[in-house]
């Protein structure tokens, strides 16, 4: 579902992630080395997304999550753009892309690395 003045909410580059299903750049996001606890929102709606204690170093340069909070907070989506099958992860409220899902996380923890762009989400301390 679109989300109204998401152009006045969101900067130039959140835009062009978030609702032109962009990407940033590898490493240089500024949620890829937050070790604190807490919740990973959405940065145009603000739904809850993923918690720290799903987090972990993947090593690709985007924040990993082996799940998220809620699966009804996410959509999932075949994603054929660039030449590669993979799953787009979109936030269910407000449409926004918010990176891609891929079945190579560490199995210890199920096995997913939800792989997200860092301005795609604002991070709450302590929930």
């Amino acid at each position: 579902m679109p989300h109204r003045h998401a152009r006045e909410r969101l900067t130039k580059e959140q835009y062009r992630i978030m609702r032109e299903g962009g990407t940033e750049a590898p490493f240089s996001g500024a949620l890829l080395h937050n070790k604190e606890d807490g919740t990973y929102r959405c940065a145009l709606c603000g739904t809850p997304l993923f918690s720290s204690a799903q987090k972990f170093d993947s090593g690709t340069g985007w924040p990993s999550f082996a799940d998220v909070i809620e699966a009804g907070n996410v959509e999932l989506r075949d994603d054929a753009t660039h030449g590669m099958r993979r799953t787009q992860v979109v936030c269910k409220t407000c449409g926004s892309h918010l990176g891609h899902v891929f079945d190579d996380g560490p199995k210890e923890i199920g096995g997913k690395r939800y792989c997200i762009n860092s301005c795609a989400l604002d991070f709450e301390k302590g929930k």
